[in-house]
């Protein structure tokens, strides 16, 4: 008798559906009953204004290059172009103070990608402590990997740690009394929208010196910082480089969504058993991807242009004053919210205690408005509910009009 092919169970434990292709499957199902209802998404966190001339420049000059022989190029490095790597080095930190290289700069398709990833070359049997609410990915990946151990609907996953986020603490996650191994934050923070400064920052790296601990360290959305007190990069923090990885995208600062482009960083001082997780992130990756395109690695070089940083920043500035927009119309509706200045994501209790998904199928009858449900980030995330402001202007502004008119003055 032979014996039958075995699956990777951990994945069957996941959720039949992810967050949102549940969303957008919720949205669809909708619209097919109401063909004559307009939608507006403020849900998933899609940018919709167009690529800099700069960069679109960039590419086409480098698709070129691809069709002539004497320029045309194949595989490329692994870890990125040193055109690249060169260029976010100087930019992203040694302008800025911060003494990273360019070979602890690796270039991916995004940080969903890595933050995903990352977890390869740490052992299974590693505690995990995550924010909550929390951007999914990092706890799935860490259910396929089997790091979670068992669910309760009630309380979550048996392994993971689960830092609490609540209002009454701005929505900042305490540090956990137990130690973990494994520590992801997320700041500017998804879903949330909240900031961290320096010092609370600096806490978290004492805590993982002290505790052998890495920090996988998000910064996604650093280049919507507008306060001053906050850090753009976690290794603006003294030791960070000996206990901290980090994680920035050109899909949120740049447009880039559909280009996809990212890249990690990880230091060549962090070392965990004697093992150089450099030089093991470096295997990974030359194992199992080859690289990003060299149009799109051009592409993300002209961003540090002049022409390219000035139409980067008025994109920024249009959303954040879309979040402006949000925030500020529904605050002056009655409803408390957060998050929005430091962010693209607002971030609002539902009104009367209602759920996160029934304000999510309300919203969507009485406003014809797509948001996302804090629940889905989190159990701590019940109650909240996540709007974007990466919509047009006029879409944003009819978006608040008709939640406000839908909902009326909150007491």
């Amino acid at each position: 008798m032979c014996n039958l092919l075995k699956i990777n169970e951990n994945f069957t434990k996941l959720p039949a559906n992810y967050l949102f292709v549940d969303i957008a499957s919720r949205v669809e199902k909708f619209s097919k009953l109401h063909p004559d209802t307009e939608i507006i998404k403020l849900g998933i966190g899609d940018v919709t204004r167009p690529l800099p001339q700069a960069v679109v420049s960039a590419m086409e000059k480098a698709a070129g290059e691809m069709g002539r022989a004497e320029t045309f190029r194949g595989y490329g490095p692994e870890a990125g172009y040193m055109f690249l790597r060169e260029a976010i080095s100087k930019n992203d930190y040694k302008d800025k103070g911060v003494d990273i290289s360019p070979d602890e700069i690796f270039v991916s398709d995004g940080a969903k990608s890595d933050t995903g990833g990352i977890g390869d070359i740490f052992g299974t049997d590693n505690t995990v402590a995550v924010c909550d609410p929390v951007y999914p990915v990092y706890v799935d990946t860490n259910v396929m990997a089997g790091r979670a151990g068992g669910y309760d609907k009630a309380k979550g996953w048996s392994r993971i740690v689960y830092m609490p986020c609540h209002e009454k603490n701005n929505f900042l996650p305490v540090i956990p009394d137990a130690r973990a191994d494994m520590i992801y934050l997320c700041f500017p923070n998804n879903p949330t929208g909240m900031g961290i400064t320096r010092q609370a920052l600096k806490q978290w790296v004492d805590y993982a010196l002290k505790n052998r601990s890495v920090i996988l360290y998000d910064a996604a959305y650093e280049a919507f910082i507008s306060e001053p007190d906050m850090p753009h990069s976690i290794f603006e923090i003294e030791g960070a480089k000996k206990c901290a990885i980090e994680f920035r995208s050109f899909s949120k600062t740049a447009g880039f969504t559909g280009v996809r482009c990212a890249f990690t960083v990880i230091p060549k001082e962090l070392e965990f058993g004697g093992v150089n997780v450099n030089k093991l992130w470096d295997r990974r990756q030359s194992t199992k991807m080859n690289g990003v395109s060299y149009v799109v690695q051009r592409a993300a070089e002209a961003v540090y242009t002049p022409e390219g940083r000035r139409g980067i920043r008025e994109n920024i500035d249009y959303y954040l004053d879309n979040a402006k927009i949000i925030k500020t119309g529904l605050a002056k509706a009655g409803f408390t919210v957060y998050g929005g200045v430091n962010s693209p994501y607002v971030w609002l209790k539902t009104p009367d205690g209602i759920s996160s998904w029934d304000f999510f199928d309300m919203l969507l009858e009485k406003a014809g408005v797509v948001g996302t449900p804090g629940s889905g980030f989190g159990i701590n995330g019940e109650g909240f509910f996540r709007l974007t402001s990466f919509n047009t202007r006029e879409n944003t502004e009819r978006a608040v009009k008709k939640i406000t008119d839908a909902f009326g003055r909150r007491s």
